[in-house]
């Protein structure tokens, strides 16, 4: 293991960040896919095809069910091919002539289709617990993260009273555990009173700090001036460690719905939203750290694609959820116009936000340092 961390480490930076990006984005689209995979073949649907990424492929072939396997070189995401997906409106009668009759996938009830639909997050939300448990029942579980080791002097938490030694239990009446939860709190808050609920000497003490704003890759964030103190690691029986996987799941799903409501509704910069750039970045930050932080990041982007996935645009996983359920309530599904309509306003969403989000990789990133650099 040390030599190979060590030949690891040996790689030059960007090889050794697209390795990274390619491992954690495959394996993420890998599971996201083997959901829709697995439900289509428990609701009785043939798979056509099972790609990891896109383009030509680089390796191929067709088991004994007739589901080809591919693996594409261009490794920005995946496809389950569904035999029979089109209706049969949409293709030729030549074409209708070689389906399957049973296991085509427009002739199931609307209630398998949305459970095969829905397999893709589920499964992406399934991995993130189990990544989390893993490295709670290994590492172990942070404990006791919202200790305060050193306070900045004439820092916002040095005027609110703040001392080294306080542990922070509430931020404006909600419970946090973890030193990232109080810093995802105050980031967005520069500039606003914020309450914190500390623990001192056995008594609890309730204080206010204005956090300060401060300016970082992603733009102004809020600071308060404190350093956390060293965090404690127990490690957990097997089906404790499902659980707090469970529960930290959960809390990193509640964290990025709230950054998202904080963005849409301009009290968080839309600066920190970022795309493949930037989590090539992270990746390749994440690798160069060990396989924890590397675990820990493949976790979190879990989270996150499976909350994309079931966002109501149509295109993804949870506009298709939308036109089920629709489907659903009508009795029949929605006119082919209608979701001709929501597929180009969702594919031109998909792309505005693509393009944004890559310009912020750009722009706020470590090439727009380097282009600054450049030119000043």
């Amino acid at each position: 293991m040390d030599l190979l961390a060590n030949l690891w480490n040996l790689l030059p930076s960007l090889p050794r960040t697209l390795i990274a990006f390619a491992v954690v984005l495959g394996v993420l689209v890998f599971v996201h896919e083997l959901g829709h995979y697995l439900a289509a073949r428990w609701r009785g649907v043939h798979v056509d095809a099972f790609s990891i990424g896109f383009g030509r492929p680089l390796l191929q072939g067709t088991d004994r069910r007739g589901t080809e396997w591919r693996l594409g070189w261009i490794p920005l995401g995946g496809y389950v091919k569904l035999h029979g997906q089109e209706t049969p409106a949409e293709v030729p009668a030549e074409q209708r002539a070689t389906w399957r009759a049973g296991h085509t996938f427009h002739e199931k009830p609307v209630g398998s289709r949305a459970i095969v639909v829905a397999a893709g997050p589920i499964a992406n939300f399934l991995l993130a617990i189990l990544l989390f448990a893993g490295l709670y029942g290994t590492i172990g579980q942070p404990m006791g993260g919202t200790g305060i080791g050193a306070v900045v002097e004439g820092s916002p938490a040095a005027r609110a009273g703040l001392r080294p030694g306080d542990e922070i239990l509430e931020l404006d009446g909600v419970r946090v555990t973890r030193f990232e939860q109080v810093q995802r709190h105050i980031q967005p808050r520069a500039g606003q009173s914020v309450e914190l609920r500390v623990a001192r000497d056995g008594t609890e003490v309730t204080l206010h700090a204005v956090p300060e704003a401060r300016d970082g890759a992603q733009g102004a964030v809020g600071v308060l001036g404190v350093q956390g103190g060293a965090a404690r690691f127990e490690r957990l029986d097997p089906a404790s460690a499902l659980v707090a996987g469970a529960v930290q799941t959960a809390d990193v799903t509640w964290q990025t719905l709230a950054g998202v409501a904080e963005m849409l509704t301009g009290s968080r910069s839309a600066k920190e939203l970022g795309g493949p750039i930037r989590i090539a970045e992270i990746s390749g930050e994440a690798a160069s750290l060990g396989i924890v932080p590397l675990v820990n990041l493949m976790a979190l982007l879990s989270v996150s694609l499976g909350l994309l996935n079931l966002f109501p645009i149509p295109l993804l996983d949870g506009g298709h959820l939308v036109f089920y359920a629709a489907e659903a309530i009508r009795g029949r599904p929605l006119p082919p116009k209608a979701q001709e309509y929501g597929f180009r306003a969702g594919f031109a969403l998909l792309v505005t936000l693509f393009l944004f989000a890559s310009w912020n990789d750009i722009a706020n990133g470590k090439i727009g340092a380097w282009v600054a650099g450049l030119v000043g």
